[in-house]
């Protein structure tokens, strides 16, 4: 099983609601867990990101605000928030899709689990899927502007 083509199958899905197309999915001992794409249109709201709301089902799939041992995978790097939330969560390794260079801050931006005050920085796997990902992404905004 490719998770990160289950990854890609909900960030298609957010697209289809009018979502910006970014998908995720926890796994853990090679099972999903919980799985979620974009949805802060649809919910008002603006930290209903994929991976905030995929950590958040597994959390409570499990029972617990922690996620040791769970791997993260997502279509898009994470931005300042999301990954500030993967590390709160303690997600073991993360795999992200495209790379962001004007909202990510894994690789990009602020560099979040660099920082000094960062307390848990999971394994980073970038470039899994990358193509599908982002040409995804071009796309849903290709067609936003010719609307």
């Amino acid at each position: 099983m490719s998770y990160m083509g289950e990854a890609l199958i909900e960030a298609h899905l957010a697209a289809e609601r009018g979502e910006t197309p970014v998908g995720a999915v926890v796994v853990f001992e090679d099972r999903i867990v919980a799985r979620a794409g974009n949805e802060t249109r649809a919910l008002f709201d603006p930290t209903a990101h994929a991976e905030v709301l995929a950590i958040r089902r597994a959390c409570q799939a499990v029972g617990s605000e922690r996620l040791p041992g769970f791997d993260l995978h997502v279509t898009l790097e994470p931005c300042a928030m999301c990954a500030a939330t993967i590390s709160f969560a303690r997600i073991r390794r993360l795999y992200y899709g495209a790379a962001d260079e004007k909202g990510g801050a894994v690789e990009h931006g602020s560099r979040f689990y660099a920082q000094p005050t960062c307390h848990h920085a999971p394994e980073v796997y970038s470039g899994i899927g990358e193509r599908q990902s982002a040409d995804l992404l071009r796309a849903f905004f290709k067609a936003r502007r010719d609307e």
